[in-house]
């Protein structure tokens, strides 16, 4: 099976790393009156680079049909917020960030993170791609620029005056289709002693867990830290520190400077850390990614298996989360209304819409209270702990289910 080349060394992609079939989009969610409109679909397949070990999907659709109005605000998941903020104070004193700074985030959507600079009066830029998101950071103070990243964006930024004290890109990474475009722009937009922080989630804990749901159209990467240390390095770009982060079932958070050969930059022991993870884990070894496809097999064939036998038991099953993992979960599964009812989620811009593909309902939280389900499946597995929580499914005698990296029922 071959796909394209490779998009940060154009070496042809040949291995396979998963293929996940044919699915829509995972955050075009669907307007009732367009109810009766087929999905369109793209092939969902990843790739591993055999020279540069990047891996990567094939890309189907534009970034300006994924993103260019989005679903996804990050401030409805308080857990988020809460790590945003530690953040943000942790960034401050690290950098010795003063009202003389610049901070801009990549991607930075409703301002969530940058609120906590703003609120110290630390100047701020946001660039956001989604035009409804952007609109809602502005509204709440936070100075955003509605455009895509990348070197064309950086130049017109540095040609009007801004450059980067730290600069900020979360969970932004792997959706870039073009990386050394958008990674030569960070390395334009930082002064000369400025640092990058990205997070992103670890390849390495999506195969040791078989996160497959993280894999859909709007990630076109998987990053472990051994391919994202090449794309820097190609851009002039050396990474300093590594942090393990728990959020979105495991990330990294990587620091990153200018590499003049003589960085002031102590290089952490942290990265050598990571390094050793990943070599150990045969990451280096292009072979080892073909095992990944038939650690998906089970976990579909369980959560399956458990669907229909509580449907033959006459038990109730809604979901919790019209998250984009858990439309790729579902569509993968093949799961629709006849095996789940219904799914909740607390942001009113998904509320009244259906998931792609498998087209269950949204509503708000309050309806699982109403129709007290005898399980709620959490498709957004990464913030379990924060719903299960949030509701008291106990007190209708009900209980929560996850799915990955295995079956488990809750309660």
């Amino acid at each position: 099976m071959t796909s394209h080349a490779c998009r940060f060394c154009s070496a042809p992609l040949t291995q396979l790393f998963a293929d996940l079939g044919v699915t829509p989009l995972a955050n075009s969610y669907v307007k009732p009156e367009l109810a009766d409109r087929p999905d369109p679909v793209y092939p969902l397949r990843v790739f591993v680079c055999a020279e540069c070990l990047l891996v990567q999907a094939d890309a189907f659709a534009s970034p300006e049909d994924i993103f260019s109005d989005y679903a996804y605000f990050s401030s409805f998941s308080d857990s988020w917020v809460e790590h945003a903020r530690r953040f943000a104070i942790g960034a401050i004193e690290r950098f010795g960030l003063t009202t003389a700074s610049q901070v801009i985030e990549v991607a930075s959507n409703d301002g969530y993170l940058l609120r906590h600079f703003v609120e110290r009066e630390i100047p701020v830029l946001g660039i956001e791609p989604a035009r409804n998101v952007a609109d809602v950071a502005r509204a709440a103070g936070v100075p955003t620029e509605c455009r895509f990243f990348g070197r064309e964006a950086a130049a017109d930024l540095r040609a009007r005056g801004y450059a980067a004290d730290l600069l900020i890109g979360n969970n932004v990474l792997a959706h870039v289709p073009d990386i050394n475009d958008f990674v030569a722009g960070l390395a334009m937009l930082l002064k000369p002693e400025g640092a990058i922080s990205l997070e992103f989630p670890h390849l390495l804990q999506l195969i040791r867990n078989v996160q497959f749901d993280t894999i859909y159209h709007e990630h076109f990467y998987y990053l472990s830290l051994l391919a994202v240390e090449k794309v820097f390095s190609r851009h002039g770009l050396i990474v300093f520190d590594v942090e393990e982060l728990p959020t979105h079932g495991g990330s990294l958070r990587i620091s990153a400077c200018i590499d003049e050969g003589s960085s002031t930059r102590r290089i952490s022991e942290r990265v050598a850390k990571v390094r050793n993870d990943e070599a150990n884990a045969k990451l280096t070894d292009v072979d080892s990614y073909a095992a990944f496809q038939s650690a998906v097999l089970p976990v579909r064939d369980g959560l399956l298996a458990f669907l229909r036998q509580a449907k033959l038991e006459g038990k109730t099953v809604a979901a919790y989360g019209a998250a984009a993992k858990g439309n790729t979960l579902l569509n993968f599964c093949g799961i629709g209304t006849h095996l789940i009812e219904y799914v909740v989620d607390r942001s009113p811009h998904k509320q009244g819409h259906l998931l792609p593909g498998s087209r269950l309902p949204i509503f708000s939280p309050d309806k699982l209270a109403e129709t007290r389900p005898d399980y709620v499946l959490i498709l957004p597995w990464n913030i379990a702990s924060e719903i299960v929580s949030s509701i008291d499914a106990a007190s209708w005698g009900g209980r929560f289910v996850v799915a990955i990296p295995h079956l488990q029922v809750i309660g």
